[in-house]
């Protein structure tokens, strides 16, 4: 498996851990779940459209409480009462932002979002729940395009925030066309769902490439917001986009139960410039902790990354995934090329060359490819999993890499998601 720096994987491990016994789970659910709409009908219609207004919290929340009922029928063969439905992650990551005050503006030149006066309000000045409406609306309309919300496309309208309307999408259409590729990989996840024969690593493989997607389309478009928070904040912020890149990586699944039990590490409030982890009072030993590793986790991430990249121009997810790169070959890499439909070892099959190292691309995106067949010219027939997608042009999200090793990591399953 590719390298992964060891505090990481006990990061990933604490993420992993579960209850033992049968709880209830309804105390596992985020704040205001039983408050909010849980069906189309409890939202307002106008010309035969549902009106959903995602800068109130409940109605948010809503959103995600109609797609996982919508999807429960497909995890009941993993656990009853749709404990194992891997979009649980969503709205319990939603409800903490809520909870610790990150829905709040930041700003504090509107009430939006303090106890005291709007608290239901979801500030558009908050870099969390910006981000988190592409992990909301993104998911919420693919799951209304893919069929299995039970209503037409045209039938659902998010409203638009008081400001940077334009930054936004609001209904299928508007999103197909503004953000074809997080449409697409949500719809992908979706389809995977419907498909007769489903497993669970399959799924939340399919999960972390939607999810990533609706990530890198988003993560430039808010930058902006960090001139907001203080810098302890905004560096959490950052050290939390480069700490799901390794819960990509181990295929965390992010179920009711161990979802909730990792949220126990995380900051209860925003984080002031005096804080410093892990001194911080108020908070656990555990948050501390789990704050200070997620910060020297960025900070290795970042300076490996400079060292591999050697000037080579990369966004900031490609820079923080390409430190994952390491220096030997543990197995054939086998890679699909776009534009064909026939996978094969980019390395060692007979009859193809080698593509120059110099003009090799290959896709840095996790790719939501359970299984393709095994064509007559290969071995053995049936399905595989490919470990990556390759380019002899560089598309968009294509990192561009000069040596063989760079692109001959140690890979299995599990890490082909950072290919």
């Amino acid at each position: 498996m590719a390298f992964i720096p060891c505090w990481a994987w006990v990061l990933v491990g604490y993420l992993s851990t579960s209850v033992v016994g049968a709880p209830n789970l309804s105390s596992f659910y985020p704040p205001l779940w039983e408050e909010s709409p849980g069906q189309f009908s409890d939202y307002k219609v106008e010309n035969g459209k549902y009106i959903i207004d995602p800068w109130v919290y409940t109605s948010r929340m809503g959103m995600y409480k109609i797609l996982l009922s919508q999807t429960a029928t497909y995890f009941a063969k993993f656990a009853p009462e749709n404990e194992q439905n891997v979009l649980w992650g969503l709205p319990l990551q939603f409800g903490w932002q809520f909870r610790s005050g990150r829905s709040a503006d930041p700003t504090r030149k509107t009430n939006c979002g303090f106890e005291s006066e709007d608290h239901l309000c979801i500030s558009a000045d908050s870099w969390w729940t910006d981000i988190n409406y592409f992990l909301c609306a993104i998911p919420f309309l693919s799951a209304v395009d893919s069929g299995i919300m039970g209503i037409s496309p045209d039938q659902v309208t998010l409203l638009p925030p008081p400001k940077d309307q334009q930054r936004f999408c609001y209904n299928v259409s508007g999103c197909r066309s503004s953000h074809p590729e997080m449409m697409k990989q949500w719809n992908a996840f979706y389809q995977y769902l419907k498909s007769p024969s489903t497993n669970f690593e399959d799924i939340l493989r399919c999960l972390w490439t939607a999810h990533t997607s609706s990530l890198e389309g988003s993560l430039g478009n808010f930058e902006d917001k960090f001139l907001y928070y203080s810098k302890p904040e905004a560096d959490f912020g950052k050290s939390w986009c480069v700490f799901v890149n390794y819960l990509v990586a181990s295929l965390y699944p992010p179920t009711l139960i161990r979802t909730h039990n990792f949220e126990k590490g995380l900051p209860p409030r925003v984080l002031l410039k005096t804080y410093r982890a892990p001194l911080i009072k108020g908070f656990t030993p555990l948050q501390n902790v789990f704050l200070l590793s997620l910060n020297g986790l960025r900070k290795l991430d970042d300076s490996t990354a400079r060292a591999i990249s050697k000037g080579h121009p990369v966004n900031k997810i490609s820079a923080q995934r390409s430190k994952h790169r390491s220096s030997g070959l543990s197995k054939p890499l086998l890679c699909l090329e776009t534009g064909t439909s026939h996978p094969r070892n980019v390395f060692t099959e007979p009859g193809h060359n080698k593509p120059d190292p110099e003009n090799f691309y290959y896709s840095i995106r996790p790719v939501c490819l359970p299984s393709l067949p095994v064509f007559s010219g290969m071995r053995d027939h049936g399905t595989l999993s490919v470990d990556c997608i390759w380019s002899r042009q560089k598309p968009e999200g294509i990192q561009r890499l000069g040596e063989y090793n760079r692109f001959a990591e140690k890979t299995s399953r599990h890490s082909s998601l950072f290919k």
